[in-house]
């Protein structure tokens, strides 16, 4: 059984990585809002591509805000969460399986 721990710890570890990631890619894209960057620069095509399939449902949620997008906020909460539900409890039963 400890293999399958592993393989489980391994799994949660590599979705901690790519939440990590993530994460660091909506707060530049936040960063990068602020000073009216040229939308064909090809960096800002690539974070619009990456963040927009996960902001825009959020953004269809919340009510208009007048100019603030409350998106990007509630799009780190949610992945904060998921790093403290779902990794946490993946690795906490993988070390169980130990």
């Amino acid at each position: 059984m400890f293999v399958l721990g592993n393989f489980i710890i391994a799994i949660a570890q590599i979705i901690n990585a790519i939440l990590t990631i993530l994460t660091w890619i909506i707060v530049i894209r936040a960063l990068i809002s602020w000073v009216n960057p040229d939308p064909y620069n090809q960096i800002v095509q690539f974070l619009y591509r990456v963040t927009e399939p996960i902001l825009m449902p959020i953004r269809r949620i919340l009510p208009a805000m007048g100019g603030f997008d409350l998106s990007l906020i509630v799009a780190l909460v949610g992945i904060m969460f998921i790093r403290s539900f779902l990794v946490q409890t993946l690795i906490e039963f993988g070390m169980r399986l130990k």
